[in-house]
């Protein structure tokens, strides 16, 4: 092992930045709209007072809640499919920390959070294949 100490690599370091966020009253076919146009493959789900948690809903809940069900993404709300409530972690959290948590919660992302605000999103594949960790 080399005495030279390694770097810690935060969740900011290996975060998709920005959220794009969605109203849960906004159907899936917005979703999908809107996954498309802004090249994300995960949408936050606004929270409905201050009180409220997060949502998330992905690609995954689309297929899931539209395509496998056989309805009409015109009459799906994104509240029916979403993810709630949704883990953050923080900013400046160890990725090794990142990595046990998200496999452990059996989730494969979630938003990033720094004083408060959510400022990117971390996903497990993205540790693997956005990143060059190994």
């Amino acid at each position: 092992m080399s005495s030279e100490k390694m770097a810690i690599i935060r969740a900011r370091d290996v975060m998709r930045k920005g959220v794009v966020k969605i109203d849960g009253m906004a159907t899936a076919k917005e979703a999908g709209a809107m996954m498309r146009q802004e090249k994300m493959p995960d949408l936050l789900v606004e929270k409905r007072h201050a009180d409220d948690a997060w949502g998330l809903v992905a690609v995954q809940d689309l297929i899931r809640g539209v395509i496998l069900t056989g309805r009409s993404s015109d009459d799906v709300n994104v509240y029916e499919i979403m993810t709630k409530p949704v883990i953050t972690v923080p900013a400046d959290m160890d990725i090794r920390y990142v990595a046990r948590l998200l496999h452990r919660a059996g989730i494969r992302r979630a938003p990033v959070e720094e004083q408060g605000e959510l400022i990117g999103m971390v996903s497990l594949t993205s540790l693997i294949l956005d990143n060059e960790l190994f």
